[in-house]
């Protein structure tokens, strides 16, 4: 049994970079202009209408609902699920590469609403921007290495190496803060 949940939008931040992770949970009590970039405040505002449930007023879709599973003590918001489909959707303003990111949180969301007793048949990424709706599938090993992610995250140690990949470094609002040199 875990206590100490994982939020599930937190896994594509910890793998893009587990300081990043770390610096945004230090200053998302400040203005959001100083813990995040442009990209960040735009995805924001294009998830607006599904957290505020104003996305579909059909009853067999779910918007913005909250759920968590227990199993892998992961907690979170879906995007959108279609009862009558079994139909999982993420939403990202835009969406250029499907990172192992995107594909971990919707299988976080499907597992939490499997946990909860909903069936999910598909699960799909849709890019607002370019109105572009990709199926997602995953492999036995994307599977393990999901777990493996949240091993690492649950046990992640701020004594470890600062930078793995510079160029995420040189897009990183916190490479100050890390004291990279990119």
């Amino acid at each position: 049994m875990y206590y100490d949940y994982i939020q599930i939008s937190k896994i594509n931040d910890f793998l893009f970079c587990p300081w990043s992770l770390y610096f945004h949970s230090v200053y998302e009590t400040f203005a959001q202009n100083t813990y995040k970039a442009s990209p960040q405040i735009a995805g924001t505002i294009a998830h607006e209408s599904v957290d505020q449930e104003k996305f579909s007023t059909r009853k067999n879709i779910l918007q913005g609902r909250e759920i968590f599973s227990q199993k892998y003590g992961i907690i979170g918001k879906i995007d959108i699920y279609d009862k009558d489909k079994r139909e999982l959707i993420e939403r990202k303003r835009t969406v250029k590469e499907i990172y192992d990111g995107y594909i971990f949180q919707l299988y976080a969301q499907k597992l939490c609403l499997e946990e909860m007793g909903f069936k999910v048949k598909s699960m799909k990424l849709y890019s607002m921007t370019d109105n572009k709706t990709y199926t997602i599938t995953l492999t036995k090993q994307q599977k393990t290495k999901f777990k493996k992610v949240l091993k690492d995250m649950r046990s992640f140690n701020l004594t470890s190496k600062k930078c793995s990949n510079h160029n995420k470094c040189k897009n990183c609002i916190y490479r100050e803060l890390c004291k990279i040199d990119v």
